[in-house]
């Protein structure tokens, strides 16, 4: 079930492509494996699933250390500046930092293991109070914060939108994380790319795509409901 569940994602995501004239290969599936069990990984991994996403740094770690060592984990939920030495050698990439404090912290680590860190900008362009993420307006001067660090590299950008029964009601904020990415490339900024665009989950993620997301998170759709009794 859960390869048919992430064929059926890509061949949605491969549709969304078309209508906007993008090429598939642009954009990554995550499966996102929070709250399930290494089995369910695992049938995803045999499927050929390589990305995976997972919000909690406990629950990554513990899956790091039993499954195949060629996934690419990607933290996806907030990340407490206690937490980062526990997930700085095994995130293949962190897509949640929202502060210089944070990526401080990440660099201080990374220095520690001599690695080098890969990150995406959180940027909570819903202005929604229950998340996390930097605004609109701060997003900018605290990547001319992060930039200097040496071992922290910006990626790109993130964003959760709201949930909502009516997915193009999203569109707006995937649109907005689009210009934003677009406006900062112009900078010309050392150790900033505009490589990726993280948005996008099981609810919204075609137009996620069709509005030039280059990574989608999709957890529901392929793994079915979340167990949060684990």
């Amino acid at each position: 079930m859960i390869s048919e569940n992430m064929n059926y994602v890509q061949s949605k995501i491969n549709e969304a492509c078309k209508r906007a004239g993008r090429n598939p290969e642009e954009v990554t599936l995550i499966a996102v494996s929070k709250t399930k069990p290494a089995s369910y990984i695992e049938e995803a991994y045999n499927a050929g699933k390589r990305d995976f996403g997972e919000n909690k740094v406990q629950e990554l770690c513990d899956k790091y250390d039993i499954l195949p060592d060629d996934i690419k984990w990607h933290l996806i939920g907030h990340l407490q500046t206690n937490k980062v030495k526990y997930i700085v050698e095994k995130a293949y990439m962190i897509h949640s930092v929202d502060s210089f404090k944070l990526a401080s912290q990440i660099e201080k680590e990374a220095i520690k293991h001599n690695k080098d860190v890969d990150i995406l900008i959180e940027v909570n362009v819903a202005n929604e109070e229950s998340k996390f993420g930097l605004t609109y307006e701060e997003t900018i001067s605290t990547i001319e914060q992060i930039k200097d660090l040496s071992h922290v590299h910006i990626k790109g950008l993130m964003t959760i939108a709201p949930f909502t029964d009516t997915p193009e009601d999203n569109r707006k904020y995937f649109k907005k994380l689009k210009e934003l990415s677009i406006k900062i490339a112009e900078l010309g900024m050392n150790n900033v790319e505009m490589r990726e665009l993280s948005m996008g989950m099981t609810n919204d993620y075609e137009i996620a795509v069709e509005e030039g997301a280059t990574l989608v998170r999709v957890g529901t759709g392929i793994f079915g409901e979340r167990n949060y009794n684990i």
